[in-house]
């Protein structure tokens, strides 16, 4: 997706985006009468009891509005449970959640409808055939506020619940990850860190601000290096945080080709999911450690976010066919799976170390993932089952709540010298 692109994007997922885009909608429905009126016959208005309209639309016109009322009041409280229960960086997922802002838009486009109706209504502009155009066109919009309001009745239920937000996070998660197993490094040519660094040649372009890169247009990127001839090395991928000191990407181009890279990264504040599946995991390990402090001791969350993990894990490991990559210029480090693995376990492993419980899914969540994926991903869970042991050793001061553990690291293949008398299958989580 280009930058621009990308941006627009963004605008789309603004709360007050859908809101106009229906409210626009709504008051063409209304003015929509002044055009159709004309093609209908005389006499209508008196058959299908087309006066009672103004009604109909002064009720609507005072309800919509104490609706939308509440609907935020009850929006700002479910975005604080969300920051105080969850963690703020899901909040953002919640304000761009389609469900709501379909169903404020809607609020607020029934309410304008209203609104141009009754004040045209008023000057005259109907007629009688305009009258029944407007009727049609007000039952159907009835019709849709009885739907929006059953399905936000439904939705309110679960608006800013732990569960509810944790899945949030899980989608955009996934979606993120499957992103980057369908465009393997972005689409460029894979390299491995050690080796962008060492390709690290030429031209440096930096940053000229502090923040995150959010985005990074792969398309630009391609077409500037097919245009010198050349190649671009990314430093900076997705969820880095960069500074004047910090390389964007490396090439040998002249200065106002390296301005262009420059702007095919886009940087922010804050990380966003889209490109960058480790915010995901590491939004996910704040949950878990959020409900393992001792002011929430909800170790029930933390448990949910493990089997969470290992969903959204094994869509990475996936046995994908490997393709040639769609912009062969550009070389991108690839995502470690190391990182993936920590990013997602550390935080779970160092504030349950002393659950045994939440010890044990960890192992049997790491050994589902050795199943699921090739040797590297074997590889990395019997690195983080051992590292989790090594903590719930300390951890864990009852001796046989760690032989429990351990029995359920043996199944991701981890052992510990001279505990051979727990190799017995764990019970509990």
């Amino acid at each position: 997706m280009s930058r621009w692109g990308w941006l627009l994007l963004q605008v789309t997922r603004r709360l007050w985006f859908r809101a106009t885009l229906i409210s626009l909608l709504a008051v063409a429905a209304a003015l929509l009468s002044l055009v159709v009126s004309p093609y209908l016959p005389q006499g209508l208005s008196a058959r299908i009891g087309a006066d009672a309209v103004e009604n109909i639309l002064n009720i609507i016109a005072s309800s919509m509005l104490a609706v939308t009322t509440f609907s935020l009041s009850t929006m700002v409280a479910a975005y604080s449970a969300a920051t105080g229960n969850v963690t703020p960086r899901a909040t953002r997922l919640l304000i761009e959640d389609t469900t709501t802002q379909n169903v404020l838009g809607t609020f607020v486009g029934s309410f304008l409808f209203s609104l141009v109706a009754i004040i045209t209504l008023a000057m005259g502009a109907y007629g009688e055939r305009g009258r029944v155009v407007l009727f049609v066109v007000t039952i159907f919009v009835v019709l849709l506020i009885v739907v929006t309001l059953l399905r936000w009745i439904d939705y309110l239920l679960r608006l800013g619940r732990v569960s509810e937000t944790t899945q949030q996070v899980e989608t955009a998660t996934a979606r993120a990850i499957r992103g980057r197993v369908d465009r393997p490094c972005l689409g460029g040519k894979p390299i491995s860190p050690a080796a962008s660094r060492l390709l690290s040649g030429g031209q440096t372009v930096s940053s000229d601000r502090i923040g995150y890169v959010q985005h990074v247009d792969m398309r630009a990127l391609s077409n500037l290096a097919d245009k010198t001839a050349t190649e671009i090395v990314v430093d900076a991928v997705p969820g880095a945080f960069v500074d004047p000191a910090r390389p964007l990407a490396h090439c040998d181009a002249d200065r106002q080709d390296l301005d262009l890279i420059r702007s095919a990264f886009t940087i922010a504040d804050e990380r966003s999911y889209d490109q960058d599946p480790r915010y995901g995991l590491a939004v996910l390990a704040e949950i878990a450690s959020r409900a393992l402090s001792p002011a929430v001791n909800d170790p029930g969350t933390a448990i949910d976010v493990l089997g969470r993990a290992v969903r959204v894990l094994a869509v990475w490991a996936e046995e994908r066919e490997s393709a040639e990559p769609a912009f062969p210029r550009v070389l991108v480090p690839e995502i470690e799976i190391a990182d993936l693995f920590d990013d997602i376990f550390v935080p779970i492993e160092r504030d349950g170390a002393g659950l045994a419980e939440v010890q044990i899914r960890l192992h049997k969540a790491l050994a589902a993932l050795g199943r699921a994926g090739d040797g590297r991903f074997r590889d990395e869970a019997v690195r983080r089952s051992r590292l989790a042991l090594q903590r719930a050793e300390t951890g864990l001061a009852f001796r046989p709540d760690f032989d429990r553990v351990q029995a359920a690291a043996q199944l991701v293949g981890v052992d510990l010298p001279g505990r051979d008398d727990a190799r017995r299958q764990p019970s509990g989580a």
